[in-house]
């Protein structure tokens, strides 16, 4: 923690990010005075200005507070989204400030603690999420920076100590590679990022060299089947670390998990779909190598209420289910899609689907189009752009050709407007109802969610 000792103030370029604002959450438990540029306001900047943080959303330096301009006190950590003709971040790097990528900062801070990593092109933050939360359950002296707004803390930073520190390690930038951890998993290495990385093998070689830091290979987990060291995890199957006897009660998960040396019987967890399984049991491999307390692990996962836009349930009654859900990845949609077909195996299923990047979009196409054609009706938006521009003739009517060429039903596959997006789930003949994707998709669900409550 010396890198911040004389440290008064932080502003974060890109503040918004979810990421990036769990830096700023630290900062300011430290007292460290917070500000920031983004480039639109949202609920999460709105509610870091409730917390103390100061932000604007014009990009110039002439917004740029009195507090900052000190440039021996000051730090300035930036995230790879932004663009490189951000005109704030020029001004900070003419002017000769400490500038870190926010991937150095959380590798500085986690330094001189006990680092558990979470790394996986799926899975991480929901992983993270109940490692943090079991390690928090059974008071140990941690700190969780996560990828997403946990419903037990409803935030994406948890301070309990600083002893031990939870992060998400992120591939995107192979920005995991500036961490030191002493315990870590990798849940999945799945192609992604192809924009970054160029191929799989590149990525692949990337998360091999993330392994590589662990120095202890008992302290390395990953999913049973990836070309790794360390210890194996699997569900129902020969592995180190095991969720066996898996069952449903109740609308819940009940298994055995099975570890070198322990056994704990009947755990409860309330996640649908075998993914979010896998992460649990995880999760409670990495916080037993923490040494957390085997006794209350039970309790501390039976009481994790999930992650924000990680199948979560926005109306659940006899007649509707609507789900708010984050997959932006083939893979992560056949997760979806496993667990919303086990809870529901009657019932008829519409999916909301906005693409993430054209990149992503164009990369796995065929793979996207047989994942979206298995749901009984699907509605696609647009393509979210995030950081890239378009790419000539990739687009969502070109993704809407290919499902049609596969799915049972082409009449029900439809490319709609965010306008019209509520009309066409109020008109869906499906009781199931999913609104998914990483983009600006998730600002519609409050909105489509009210319409849908007070139907009928």
């Amino acid at each position: 923690m010396n890198l911040l000792e004389n440290i008064q103030s932080i502003y974060f370029v890109g503040i918004g990010g979810i990421g990036m604002s769990a830096l700023a959450r630290f900062a300011l438990k430290k007292n460290i005075a917070v500000f920031g540029y983004d480039k639109t306001a949202t609920g999460l900047t709105a509610t870091l200005e409730k917390e103390g943080a100061v932000i604007s959303f014009v990009d110039n330096e002439v917004s740029l507070p009195q507090q900052i301009k000190d440039t021996a006190s000051s730090l300035v950590v930036y995230t790879p989204a932004i663009p490189e003709d951000n005109k704030i971040l020029q001004w900070f790097t003419r002017q000769h400030y400490k500038i870190m990528k926010r991937s150095e900062l959380l590798g500085a801070l986690t330094q001189d603690t006990l680092c558990l990593a979470v790394a996986g092109t799926h899975g991480k933050t929901t992983t993270s999420a109940i490692l943090g939360h079991l390690l928090a359950y059974c008071d140990m002296p941690v700190t969780a920076f996560l990828g997403g707004i946990t419903e037990n803390y409803k935030s994406n930073f948890i301070s309990k100590g600083t002893a031990i520190t939870v992060v998400e390690a992120d591939e995107f930038d192979r920005s995991f590679l500036t961490l030191q951890p002493d315990i870590a998993c990798i849940t999945s290495m799945d192609a992604d990022h192809l924009d970054i990385y160029g191929d799989a093998t590149a990525l692949e070689a990337s998360f091999v060299a993330f392994a590589d830091l662990v120095a202890n290979k008992n302290k390395l987990l990953h999913k049973k089947g990836l070309p790794l060291q360390g210890q194996s995890v699997a569900l129902d199957e020969p592995a180190a670390y095991q969720g066996q006897n898996i069952r449903i009660e109740n609308g819940a998960y009940k298994f055995d998990f099975i570890a070198p040396q322990v056994a704990l019987r009947d755990m409860e967890f309330c996640l649908p779909g075998h993914h979010n399984l896998h992460n649990a049991v995880t999760a409670l491999a990495m916080a037993i190598l923490a040494g957390a307390p085997t006794h209350l692990l039970k309790e501390a996962l039976s009481n994790f209420k999930g992650v924000a836009r990680r199948f979560s349930y926005r109306i659940r009654r006899d007649d509707l289910v609507l789900i708010d859900d984050y997959a932006h990845h083939p893979t992560e949609l056949d997760a979806l899609y496993q667990g919303v077909s086990e809870m529901y195996p009657e019932q008829k299923k519409v999916i909301v689907f906005q693409p993430h990047l054209f990149s992503r979009t164009r990369d796995f196409i065929d793979e996207f189009a047989e994942s979206l054609a298995r749901f009984d009706q699907v509605l696609l938006l647009d393509i979210y752009p995030a950081r890239e521009t378009p790419i000539k003739g990739v687009d969502s009517l070109l993704l809407l050709e290919k499902i049609k060429k596969i799915a049972l039903n082409v009449d029900n596959i439809s490319l709609v407007s965010k306008e019209s997006l509520a009309e066409h789930l109020q008109n869906s003949t499906c009781r199931i109802k999913l609104l998914v994707g990483a983009g600006d998709i998730g600002a519609e669900v409050s909105h489509i969610t009210k319409i849908l409550e007070y139907e009928n």
